[in-house]
């Protein structure tokens, strides 16, 4: 039986959204686990200790990343599937 449009973009925007919570995830609860372990290792140039700099800074750089990386890629999906904004 042939997938359905709406099904494929289903299926390949869930599988954008799980991975990004998966992303989410390991930068927001994971690598705060194991701080006293990163902090053994310090940043070259800034001399931060890797994991200050990965709780105070790293984890929100990631997710501005992440936002606007999600924004770009659901939007490839949604173009690929004729689901954009504009293509109405």
């Amino acid at each position: 039986m042939a997938e359905s449009k709406e099904d494929a973009h289903w299926r390949k925007t869930t599988n954008l959204m799980l991975t990004h919570l998966g992303v989410w995830f390991f930068f927001g609860f994971i690598i705060h686990m194991f701080v006293n372990v990163l902090n053994k290792v310090t940043i070259p140039i800034l001399g931060f200790p890797l994991g200050f700099y990965m709780a105070a800074q790293g984890s929100l750089i990631v997710f501005v990343v992440q936002l606007f990386l999600f924004a770009r890629q659901q939007d490839k999906i949604d173009r690929e599937f004729g689901f954009a904004e504009d293509d109405a």
